[in-house]
């Protein structure tokens, strides 16, 4: 006998029934609750769902209480709330906490249960065709080395187990039967609870791999007559990544044992004899993170307080309507089986490798996986699926990311963009290659000046959505984070590839998370995950986190401060870093997590990533003005004029020429940097050095970065004279170079060395150190991102996802604290462009089309 197809669904998912009208979340409030969902659209809950920030706080915490009391006594500080964790997840599935054992992860978990099982030579297994494959793998090992014997069950129309088929298979003996809840490679969710009923009659133990349906879906051992279940925290339960769940029924734990007792369940009790620990836990080991544990707790008490059949009812829902969604984009086809169902859906774009469609998404901000058939070869193999895209909603998720990743799947992929048609002009001025001079000095360009007769352009290559001036580590990545999304970038350069007359040459910057005010947080915030991003993106480390101290005098107040950062005296900072030497008169901000950043791998990485993403970059193409040109603009360089719908300028020194509005406001002054040899190089290298600054009484502010790679320490003073930017930055002169050896060698006497070497770069100040980030109050079809101060490097792929933002019509309320206005700019320049202007509520054009919603050197 058959069940109909409709069992399948989650409220015959192995669970009791689904309460019809579950209290609504509210998802507004689960949202602000979790930190990671304001910084991009995370639709991976099945791989690693973003924790709350009481999850995080949680282990945090413990983590602290571990470094003031040690491990063993902040362990017995909680083990009150250890033991509560235990009680909750029995809740959680319809257990008790004695038959829960707190594990690594699942494939821990499954490991723990399959070798208590003893399996030898003839024992036959069932496993539904839904498993994992370190499942699957576990078992052809088994095969190989016990001689177990391994049957795949059939599946039928609906996609999940044939029940007619496994009650044929299980009229032979069978040692256990497997199957996978809900798939890594599908939204398949197995009739579970039928298939238990039949394993159950023909007294054949069952393994449930919950792994994703667990936080998402209702779970009953009972229901489903589960003798074993393994689950994973950091999926749908929201928990720390290192945790799992093991539940062995106390049937099977009578004729049970582990394989490697541990003195965590088993007590020695003679020379030769020991006792198993009633319950689970004799499959635990001593050695585990209680912070983790602890941090699962949370997430347990926090899903159990929403109720799972809500959160099933809203993930469900949510998941549905983006399915739906999918199923209706021309190129995109939904491949889960019939029985899907729960927060997780899967499709393929036409003509798109899986792994491309989601390196698109996550650089526009859409965070999805690839599932290949390496991991569900007995699923997606046998559908002759090569991989799969992976979305999964969460209760953090809304309609609006939904909207979101619909958007961008309705663009065309890469290699299907189309190109506006050809103007009819005569022939273009070719482009400037890398290889071309740099261009001669000339008269400041100046926007208010009258636009020039236009230039006869040529299709396509005089016509981009959004043209991005400078290539800095603004400029790039901008340029890098717009072409991702799959927008038309043209980016332009006055000076040829590898110049060093801007701020973003040299090999190294410091991030930091000190800073004076909350204000920046969230930026910062933004900075880091952007670097991850990139790190990710580029496949290559690019950030090192070393930790850093900011001193100044003790009498002065303090400037710095932000997320675990601490004030020492000179004491406690020379047992930091002893590589720098305070006086006793100096007080520091420790920053654990401030690092140094690869600054040039890091341009390296955004330059090869926009080219792949199909920036045109033209390096030797000198700016010389723009003006609006009805809703977007025409910018005029020396090889002709380019038309776009946004104007993105990142010119770094050169700004005040292309907005003359901050020409009053900005001073561009020359800083340089020395590199110092050391007879004790290790002391001027993490860990006995991080980056650092000193405020010196009479002097300034000295910053330094730790010796990196093949560079020795680095130091330089946060101040200089006004530079001329019709003159390329001279060498570092000898007095410059004497000032800095004399300071440098008071707080760091290691350094002790020549100096091996030296370069000049610009800083370009704005007011109180401020930014500029955003649109042109009088033009808002133009963006800047400028002066930043000579602390804007660390902040470059978060600068860049920002400009794209707004760029394609994101608003980015976080940045209004940088907003061009706040720098005073809020008025039409010099000259009359009243007529040329647009309204500021004008949606972008690129936001149309897309229709998506919402080092620092010291």
């Amino acid at each position: 006998m058959t069940d109909s197809a409709s069992q399948n669904g989650p409220a015959g998912a192995g669970a009791e029934p689904a309460d019809p009208s579950p209290v609504p979340l509210d998802s507004v409030a689960l949202r602000a609750a979790t930190p990671g969902a304001t910084l991009a659209h995370h639709l991976n809950a099945a791989g690693a769902a973003l924790p709350s920030l009481a999850v995080l706080d949680t282990v945090i915490d413990h983590l602290r209480l571990e470094s003031r009391l040690g491990g063993y006594e902040a362990a017995e500080a909680a083990a009150e709330r250890t033991a509560d964790v235990y009680h909750l997840a029995g809740r959680l599935i319809g257990a008790t906490g004695e038959d829960v054992a707190l594990v690594e992860s699942a494939t821990v978990a499954w490991h723990r249960a399959i070798d208590a099982l003893r399996l030898g030579p003839g024992d036959r297994i069932l496993a539904s065709a839904s498993s994992y494959v370190s499942s699957a793998l576990h078992l052809l090992e088994l095969r190989r080395t016990r001689g177990i014997s391994v049957e795949v069950l059939p599946t039928d129309g609906s996609g999940g187990v044939d029940l007619d088929q496994l009650e044929q298979a299980l009229r032979q003996p069978a040692a256990l039967v497997t199957v996978a809840h809900v798939p890594t490679s599908s939204a398949l969710i197995e009739p579970v609870a039928q298939i238990g009923a039949r394993v159950a009659a023909a007294g054949v133990p069952l393994l449930v791999d919950a792994t994703q349906s667990v936080g998402q879906l209702p779970v009953d051992v009972g229901v489903m007559h589960a003798d074993i279940l393994v689950a994973t925290g950091r999926k749908f339960l929201r928990g720390p990544r290192g945790t799992g769940l093991l539940y062995l029924g106390p049937a099977l734990r009578e004729r049970a044992r582990p394989l490697t007792p541990d003195v965590r369940g088993a007590r020695w009790t003679g020379d030769e004899e020991y006792d198993l620990l009633p319950g689970a836990r004799r499959y635990e080991t001593w050695e585990a993170s209680h912070a983790l544990r602890l941090g699962l707790g949370t997430a347990l008490t926090e899903a159990l307080a929403l109720g799972v059949d809500a959160i099933s009812a809203y993930v469900s829902g949510l998941a549905a309507r983006l399915r739906t969604g999918l199923a209706e984009l021309p190129g995109v086809t939904v491949v889960d089986p019939p029985a899907a169902g729960g927060g997780i859906v899967t499709f393929v774009r036409d003509g798109e490798e899986p792994t491309t469609t989601v390196r698109t998404l996550r650089a526009a901000g859409l965070h999805l996986v690839a599932v290949p058939a390496s991991h569900g070869q007995w699923d997606l193999g046998r559908r002759g699926l090569p991989a799969v895209v992976r979305a999964s909603v969460h209760v953090y998720n809304d309609d609006t990311e939904v909207d979101a990743l619909l958007a961008r799947l309705a663009r065309p992929t890469a290699t299907g963009v189309p190109t506006p048609p050809p103007v009819p002009t005569p022939p273009s001025v070719p482009a400037v290659s890398e290889a071309a001079p740099p261009p001669s000095a000339v008269p400041p360009a100046t926007t208010a000046a009258p636009a020039p007769a236009p230039t006869l352009l040529t299709g396509a290559e005089r016509r981009a959505e959004v043209i991005v001036v400078g290539a800095g580590v603004h400029g790039r990545s901008a340029a890098w984070a717009l072409a991702a999304r799959g927008v038309r970038v043209i980016q332009l350069d006055r000076l040829p590839a590898g110049h060093t007359e801007g701020s973003s040459h040299g090999r190294t910057r410091m991030i930091r998370r000190a800073y004076p005010s909350p204000v920046w947080d969230d930026l910062v915030n933004r900075a880091y995950t952007g670097w991850r991003e990139l790190e990710q993106a580029a496949g290559r480390r690019l950030v090192s986190t070393v930790g850093g101290l900011y001193a100044r005098p003790a009498r002065t107040s303090s400037t710095l401060r932000g997320p675990d950062c601490v004030l020492v005296d000179a004491n406690q900072a020379a047992g930091i870093a002893p590589g720098l030497v305070l006086g006793a008169d100096m007080v520091a901000v420790h920053d654990p997590a401030a690092g140094v950043i690869d600054a040039a791998a890091a341009m390296d990485a955004l330059a090869a990533l926009g080219r792949a993403a199909g920036v045109d970059r033209r390096d030797g193409c000198r700016v010389t003005g723009w003006h609006p040109d009805g809703a977007g603009v025409r910018v005029h360089t020396d090889s002709g004029d380019v038309l776009a719908d946004r104007l993105v300028i990142c010119a770094g020194p050169w700004t005040a020429d292309l907005v003359p509005e901050l020409a009053g406001r900005l001073t561009t002054v020359r800083i340089v940097n020395i590199h110092i040899g050391s007879s004790t190089p290790a002391l001027l290298a993490p860990p006995a050095l991080g980056p650092f600054s000193v405020e010196v009484p009479g002097v300034g502010l000295l910053y330094g970065i730790p010796a990196h790679g093949p560079d020795a320490v680095k130091v330089g003073f946060d101040h200089g004279p006004v530079d001329d930017l019709n003159r390329p930055p001279g060498p570092v002169t000898a007095a410059e170079r004497a000032e800095l050896l004399s300071v440098a060698r008071r707080f760091l006497p290691a350094a002790d060395g020549p100096v091996t070497a030296e370069l000049a770069c610009r800083y370009t100040m704005a007011p109180g150190n401020r930014f500029a980030v955003g649109a042109l109050p009088a033009h808002p079809q133009a963006l800047i991102a400028a002066a930043c101060s000579g602390h804007g490097f660390k902040f470059g792929p978060a600068i860049g996802a920002a400009l794209a933002d707004l760029a394609t019509g994101v608003p980015r309320p976080d940045l209004e604290f940088l907003a061009p206005a706040a720098m005073g700019v809020d008025g039409v320049p010099p000259g009359d462009w009243a007529a040329d202007r647009v309204n500021p509520e004008t949606p972008s054009p690129i936001a149309a089309r897309t229709s998506e919603p919402t080092a620092h050197r010291r």
